[in-house]
């Protein structure tokens, strides 16, 4: 199957006007966010090439959207937001019901983003690790 990258660039714009207004509605974002793990959740086995990307982009979407992880550009994490929104639509280059096929162009969106904002998702994992170590310690501490 041969992907149409004009038609998807088209489709790729439209997602980033929708997720740069969405951006600034934390409720609806944190909204948007559970039906995207919830698809995602349904569909594991056929995302699994890009499982932890997905999930890595989810975490970050939902801990910018609840005002914890605030340290990283507007546009990319509007990229992002864009791009798991196109992985919730059902309007895709392929309908996601075709068997085998279905999410080629998700799991191509995806990875394409994951790349493009690699340099601030390390930063982010970082910034994770280190929130997850303090929240072990108060556990401890307050034991």
């Amino acid at each position: 199957m041969k992907m149409n990258f004009g038609k998807l660039k088209m489709k790729l714009d439209a997602f980033n006007k929708k997720a740069s207004e969405l951006v600034n509605d934390k409720s609806k974002t944190l909204s948007k966010i559970e039906e995207g793990l919830k698809i995602a959740s349904a569909n594991k086995g056929a995302l699994s090439d890009v499982w932890s990307q997905l999930l890595l982009l989810f975490s970050l979407t939902k801990d910018y959207a609840k005002g914890s992880y605030v340290d990283i550009p507007k546009t990319t994490i509007v990229s992002v937001l864009a791009a798991l929104l196109y992985f919730i639509s059902p309007i895709d280059l392929v309908p996601d019901f075709i068997v085998g096929m279905g999410f080629l162009d998700d799991a191509f969106v995806l990875g394409f983003v994951y790349k493009r904002v690699s340099k601030e998702l390390l930063k982010y994992q970082v910034w994770k690790k280190i929130e997850e170590e303090k929240q072990k310690n108060t556990i401890k501490i307050s034991s």
